[in-house]
């Protein structure tokens, strides 16, 4: 007679099927030994640099590129009305391209006030430019001057001639009634570096948007 073998157990299979349990997930550490943010947390902070970014943008375009200016009192009517809001090139400036014609924002050079306000004007001369005004009306050069932006000849009487000096500009407003514009028949030329920037778009109200 042989002898029976007896069956060897390699192991229990299911057993060995079973998966390790997992290890515990730990925080993510950056560089610094600070644990990294998540959640919510992240989410606020992505949040502040966009806002932080976005506002540093604004605040260099606002000093470099344009602004918004208010039109305060009636001295550019029939173009300009009170509280309409006025869209300001700055570059304009930096390029050299102001002309005879545009409307421009510039700090008041009038003598004696301890707080400068900003005033909207037309630039009427430029430099090198000799004006007169006769008999209500704008000579430039010897050559009358056709104003189509006003509607009212010059009520102020006579001025001039003046000869617009070199980096200076002759600003009126288009207000031509009597006493309705301080501008330079009064306090005379300005020099470019009292103007803040070209205004070229009336962007509010909305019923007046349109280029200047």
């Amino acid at each position: 007679m042989t002898q029976q073998e007896e069956p060897v157990i390699i192991g229990d299979r299911r057993r060995s099927q079973q998966k390790p349990p997992k290890a515990e997930k730990t925080p993510k550490v950056r560089k610094d030994n600070k644990p990294a943010l998540s959640g919510w947390r992240k989410e606020l902070w992505d949040w502040t640099k966009a806002l932080v970014v976005a506002l540093i943008i604004v605040l260099l375009l606002k000093h470099y590129v344009f602004q918004l200016s208010t039109v305060k009192k009636v001295s550019m009517e029939p173009t300009l009305h009170e509280n309409e809001w006025l869209f300001v090139n700055k570059i304009a400036l930096e390029i050299g391209s102001l002309e005879r014609g545009d409307v421009v924002i510039l700090k008041d050079p009038s003598e004696g006030t301890d707080r400068k306000e900003f005033l909207v004007k037309r630039i009427v001369g430029m430099p090198g430019d000799t004006l007169e005004i006769r008999a209500g009306e704008l000579y430039i050069n010897g050559d009358l001057k056709v104003e189509p932006y006003t509607d009212v000849k010059i009520e102020d009487g006579d001025f001039g001639p003046a000869t617009v000096s070199p980096g200076h500009y002759f600003v009126m407003g288009d207000n031509r009634h009597k006493s309705a514009s301080k501008d330079s028949r009064a306090f005379k030329e300005i020099p470019e570096n009292l103007i803040q920037g070209r205004a070229d778009l009336i962007v509010w109200p909305i019923s007046r948007w349109t280029k200047l």
